[in-house]
């Protein structure tokens, strides 16, 4: 999605512009950013899809990387909260906060260790 809100606010008048009908309250607020806003859009998809690559490379740094991205998301549904917007706000909180609480789950947190990325080494018989 931040791809396409991307792509949309850096290129405007293209068939991908319908989808904006899905939010229109956040284009209303995003069209006057224009390109400053697609960029950093688009920075946020470059950030996903590193993340997401690496995360199925079991890398520290991906798995670092998803902790900053879903914390960040938790505290704009705080805001979102504080600003009165109830049930978008609690529910991304409630959402967020579980899979923030998976990823430092001690099962996570092993599968992204130094130590599970090592060949093993079991003595040869």
């Amino acid at each position: 999605m931040a791809s396409l809100a991307a792509t949309t606010l850096l290129w405007r008048g293209t068939v991908l512009d319908r989808a904006w009908r899905l939010n229109p309250a956040a284009y209303r607020r995003l069209a006057p950013l224009g390109s400053k806003i697609g960029l950093v859009f688009l920075l946020l998809s470059t950030a996903l899809l590193l993340s997401g690559v690496g995360w199925f490379h079991r890398r520290l740094w991906a798995w670092k990387l998803a902790v900053v991205i879903v914390a960040t998301q938790v505290l704009g549904d705080v805001v979102n909260l504080a600003r009165g917007d109830l049930l978008r706000g609690a529910t991304g909180v409630v959402i967020a906060s579980a899979f923030l609480l998976y990823l430092f789950s001690s099962q996570i947190r092993v599968e992204f260790s130094d130590d599970a990325r090592r060949p093993s080494r079991a003595p040869k018989s």
